[in-house]
């Protein structure tokens, strides 16, 4: 998965990509043996690093996985907003009041009649409320809307980019420990008819 763009994904002179957003890619090892001479390790050595690069990823993947929940959580709230913005806005272009329900703790409501306003106070986070025009509103809410959009659509692709190389390295443990079994045998049969 080669991406034109440099800040997404990394290539090497092959093409292949290097790394996505920080996360390194799995190499698949083709040819066990020669790997393990290339890299100068027995196959003990090799399992243990493929292990905790396993381990590495399985904590990218769960930090990715809250950031995913947290923005697909968002992008309702967003949407309702920027609803609940244009009603108003709405409302006062034709100059009809809007009835609201309000909630004053939980379980109590309180009816509102909110008549011609020309402003919204918007939450921006850590305690901080913002007043803004509708139309001012409006336009930030849509900005956060596709910002946060985006922004999950990257989210996908890097966990994508992830599962791939989860199942690459799974992989890659798999034909490194047969390979060890296949030569454990191979000596112990060579020593059993030497002996």
């Amino acid at each position: 998965m080669a991406s034109s763009s440099s800040s997404s994904a990394a290539e090497s002179e092959g093409g292949k990509v290097t790394e996505r957003r920080g996360i390194p890619a799995a190499a698949f090892v083709e040819d066990v043996q020669t790997y393990l001479s290339q890299s100068d390790l027995d196959a003990n050595s090799a399992l243990a690093f493929f292990q905790e690069r396993l381990q590495q990823y399985r904590v990218v993947e769960m930090k990715l996985l809250a950031q995913q929940r947290d923005l697909q959580a968002k992008i309702p709230d967003i949407e309702k907003c920027l609803d609940i913005v244009a009603t108003l806005q709405a409302k006062k272009d034709i100059g009809e009041a809007l009835l609201a329900d309000f909630e004053m703790s939980e379980g109590i409501y309180s009816r509102a009649r909110i008549e011609d306003t020309d402003s919204v106070c918007l939450w921006l986070g850590a305690n901080v409320m913002l007043e803004y025009s509708c139309e001012e509103a409006i336009t930030l809410l849509q900005k956060n809307l596709e910002n946060a959009k985006s922004s999950l659509e990257v989210l996908v692709a890097d966990l994508q980019f992830l599962r791939d190389q989860v199942t690459i390295t799974q992989v890659t443990i798999a034909r490194v420990y047969n390979w060890d079994v296949y030569q454990r045998r191979t000596r112990q049969a060579v020593a059993a008819s030497e002996s």
